[in-house]
């Protein structure tokens, strides 16, 4: 049942607040689990039931990028309901959210936005970084919403994986919500007559912490997924992620040149930066007398999608 009523001169939804205060009051929110593709918020999936488990991801156009598997490339493609040619996170992602999607036993929701090349069309060709995150919004936060929009349309209880430790990450997440405890999300409704976007903003989910409630911290969702058949990538987020290390964006260019590379042309083709001051391409070319390995880097320089 659709709660919004109306929507008000500051263009917020306005909608029914009693339900709303009953509904929390009695728990019965519909539940959401917000899915990385990591470790953690796979943990989440696995041991707290909701009614819906959603991911979104990113995608790209360039084939130099193309997924390998022809036959899950086309599995991915009818679960998106649009042509999936590869992704700018590792391609072990996919094999994490089918192998999840199994060991759980229910069913986990794909969707997707604009490919990361259509989004920097649309933004006038200026590349995303630490000011200007755009490609969190736009290829995360956005498709989840249009698909909220679409299937429930009611505020959510959404589940987010944050551990124990994160409990800084959660506050800055709450300080962000609105009088209600409500994430807002900015989006077109229509257009008015000038032909100009008319927007609306809508309090549409709950943060919810359940880790930091129950004192979930890594080592033990480690010793969790240890011999579980679910396969992880090596770490979350797009290979190129700006808010990683020098070093560890170094390494990166190393273990994923096709992608890395993808990050350095779309630098140079628009003449700016993911990084300030530096760009990928001289990253790339820089710690060529040092040996990196992997256990030189852990989860917390792999930046974040805030989910």
């Amino acid at each position: 049942m659709k709660r919004f009523i109306t929507i008000d001169d500051n263009n917020k939804d306005v909608f029914d607040n009693q339900w709303f205060k009953e509904a929390v009051l009695n728990d019965s929110l519909k539940t959401v689990n917000s899915l990385s593709g990591g470790k953690t918020s796979s943990y989440i999936a696995a041991n707290y039931k909701s009614d819906y488990n959603i991911f979104s991801l990113v995608r790209t156009n360039d084939k130099k990028c193309m997924f390998p598997d022809a036959k899950v490339r086309q599995m991915v493609s009818d679960k998106l309901g649009v042509e999936f040619i590869g992704t700018l996170e590792e391609d072990t992602i996919i094999y994490t959210m089918l192998d999840l999607e199994q060991f759980i036993g229910s069913k986990i929701d794909w969707v997707t936005g604009l490919t990361f090349e259509e989004v920097i069309k649309n933004k006038s060709n200026y590349l995303p970084n630490i000011a200007a995150r755009f490609c969190t919004t736009e290829m995360k936060l956005k498709p989840i919403f249009d698909w909220w929009l679409k299937e429930i349309d009611e505020p959510i209880k959404m589940r987010i994986g944050f551990r124990a430790n994160e409990q800084s990450r959660a506050k800055n997440m709450i300080a962000k919500t609105n009088e209600l405890g409500l994430s807002e999300f900015k989006h077109v409704i229509g257009k008015h007559k000038n032909g100009n976007n008319k927007w609306c903003t809508t309090g549409w989910q709950l943060p919810d912490f359940p880790l930091i409630k129950e004192a979930i911290y890594k080592d033990n969702v480690e010793a969790f997924w240890k011999d579980k058949p679910v396969r992880f990538a090596y770490m979350n987020n797009c290979i190129g992620c700006f808010h990683r290390s020098e070093p560890l964006l170094k390494h990166m260019s190393d273990r994923h040149p096709n992608k890395y590379n993808w990050f350095a042309e779309m630098e140079n083709n628009n003449k700016s930066t993911f990084k300030k001051g530096i760009s990928y391409e001289k990253i790339k070319k820089r710690f060529k007398q040092i040996t990196l390995f992997d256990d030189d880097f852990n989860s917390c320089e792999s930046g974040s999608c805030g989910l």
